[in-house]
């Protein structure tokens, strides 16, 4: 039995720690509360750590065989949180011997012309995009110096029971409704979209292979489907008509902004709906075994979740 520790606990986060327990290890979900939104297997045991705490997550992480960054800090405190974040889970690892699984995104790859691959080079356009890249690129580092063991786990907006993103309860809860939909971003851009529980699926495989250690891999993921076509299969995939969908005027987000800085905190990063932004897991899929699960699966999974 093998000893994880899970550092927040998020539709992957949680994923991952029933994954976990299902197969018998030893399993602990750390939260700034202490609480879990998701329900989580029996036998899985919560504590409340302040994850920015270099000690206290060191304490926690003592004894760990591998220590999961499922850490998910508000959308617009990013610059402020993920740096002591990171800083305190890179520490815990090499005092611990822990390795490493970071759940990343695709933002550190900025603005490219083509599709991502694991191998297709960091260069960010965006404050978060540089924050992430920064992330990986001072693990890779300990990594390589043999301090720690590290591995990224990359996907892109997530679909599935609890996922947030550009595409969340509020647009599908309107689909349920019969009412318009406004999207960022042009409605018919071609998209990757990632299931929660394949990023989780994929996050535990990593850390347990020493192969995978050193290196990002993409969350195996469909052909990428547009905010237009998602809406179009959740409204058929519930027996419900299909609803319009438009692009939201630019004046509106600013305005948004104004008030609410989760949406002053988007519109750095709505470039990734306005061209294709599409990545391919092949390497990933071939090196694991395994690909995504299939799209009827993700859409009955996400339904589930709309409350």
């Amino acid at each position: 039995m093998s000893t994880h520790l899970v550092i927040g606990a998020g539709p992957v986060g949680s994923a991952a720690a029933r994954l976990l327990a299902e197969r018998g290890e030893q399993v602990t979900v750390a939260t700034r509360s202490g609480r879990t939104a998701l329900p989580l297997p029996e036998g899985v045991r919560r504590i409340r750590l302040d994850a920015a705490d270099p000690a206290a997550l060191a304490e926690a992480a003592r004894g760990a065989d591998v220590l999961y960054n499922c850490a998910n800090p508000a959308y617009h405190r990013w610059a402020s949180d993920w740096p002591p974040i990171a800083a305190a889970l890179l520490a815990a690892a090499e005092s611990s011997g822990a390795v490493l699984a970071t759940v990343g995104n695709l933002y550190g790859y900025g603005a490219v012309d083509g599709p991502m691959t694991e191998t297709t080079p960091l260069r960010p356009n965006s404050e978060k995009g540089r924050i992430r890249a920064r992330m990986w690129q001072d693990a890779e580092e300990l990594h390589r110096a043999g301090r720690i063991r590290a591995t990224e786990v990359r996907s892109s907006d997530y679909l599935g029971a609890g996922a947030v993103g550009m595409l969340d309860n509020r647009a599908f809860k309107r689909v349920l409704a019969g009412k318009s939909v406004q999207v960022l971003g042009d409605p018919d851009a071609p998209h990757t979209w990632a299931y929660t529980g394949d990023a989780a699926r994929l996050l535990v495989a990593a850390a347990a292979d020493e192969r995978a250690w050193g290196r990002a891999w993409h969350t195996p993921s469909g052909p990428p489907r547009s905010q237009r076509q998602v809406l179009a299969d959740l409204a058929a995939a519930a027996g419900r008509p299909e609803v319009k969908v438009g692009r939201m005027p630019g004046p509106v987000l600013a305005l948004a902004g104004l008030f609410n800085p989760a949406a002053r905190a988007v519109r750095e990063t709505v470039y990734q709906f306005e061209r294709p932004f599409v990545a391919e897991s092949a390497a990933t899929e071939a090196h694991f075994g395994f690909g995504p699960t299939p799209w009827s699966e993700v859409l009955a999974d996400t339904l589930a979740g709309v409350s």
